[in-house]
């Protein structure tokens, strides 16, 4: 045994699904933690049935036990920042705001909402009811939410073609009452910058990074997410929380790799290169 005490990383919660795939969910959580240097822990909210091509099953965890991970995590271990990610039903949300509003997450803890409703092979994550309960009951809790524009349009019905109409989404997606939100520009097709925006209810700021040419994206919104929850659990303001997750997103694609016969995943092993941050 060492003779010495290494001090503890911060921590952060994701409560999420489980990819078999091991290319978004919790696995794709748990390695941008790990890559942004912070302890990560997990709420388990379903578990996939999914490789690189689909989605063919998918068994939720019952809220209740949601629930009970996450104070199982807070009373003894503490939590600087959390994030959500796929939580499947409308019980699985309703529980998760409640333990939510308990444990102090998106009031003195940092809480990123990561609305997932699809998967990236259009597989649904989120049925279709359950949107009232994400908007009315997560949305006002969360201290940022960040849909991509497919999940824009699941969430408030506005197809976005254009950067004017991804203004308007911001605005119209921060009235549900989160005091952030990140819009993403990744499927906004044909710009040849992938602009994000950022909205407080009153200032607008771009973060903007020139897209990457390959198909290999899965996982990239989960891995954007904790990398944003990383930053903010090591004390960061939310503006640069997300400066710092737009680089290192930008970099997990640019090094995607080939997994099976479909999308592969982007890569945190950027981070381990030569010369790369640490």
């Amino acid at each position: 045994m060492p003779d010495f005490v290494t001090a503890a990383p911060p921590v952060a919660l994701t409560i999420a699904g489980s990819d078999s795939g091991g290319g978004a969910g919790l696995q794709a959580d748990l390695r941008t933690f790990t890559a942004c240097g912070v302890h990560g822990c997990v709420a388990v909210t379903a578990v996939t049935v999914q490789n690189s091509r689909a989605v063919t099953g998918i068994v939720e965890i019952p809220p209740a036990t949601v629930a009970d991970q996450v104070r199982a995590v807070a009373s003894d271990i503490g939590i600087a920042a959390a994030k959500t990610g796929m939580l499947a039903s409308s019980g699985i949300i309703s529980a998760v705001a409640k333990v939510c509003e308990e444990v102090g997450l998106g009031t003195s803890v940092p809480l990123v909402v990561d609305p997932v409703a699809a998967s990236m092979h259009g597989d649904p994550l989120l049925a279709a009811d359950t949107l009232d309960e994400l908007r009315l009951e997560l949305f006002p809790r969360a201290s940022l939410v960040t849909p991509n524009l497919d999940e824009v349009r699941l969430l408030i019905g506005m197809d976005v073609q254009s950067r004017a109409q991804q203004y308007e989404a911001a605005r119209v997606l921060h009235a549900l009452g989160p005091q952030w939100v990140l819009v993403k520009g990744g499927h906004l097709h044909g710009d040849p910058q992938c602009v994000d925006l950022l909205y407080d209810g009153r200032d607008v700021t771009e973060f903007s990074r020139p897209r990457v040419p390959t198909p290999h994206t899965h996982g990239s919104g989960d891995s954007l997410a904790a990398a944003i929850t990383s930053a903010l659990a090591r004390g960061a303001t939310m503006p640069a929380a997300v400066r710092y997750g737009k680089y290192y997103i930008s970099q997990a694609v640019a090094h995607a790799y080939p997994l099976g016969a479909g999308m592969g995943p982007v890569s945190p092993f950027w981070r381990l290169l030569p010369g790369g941050p640490l």
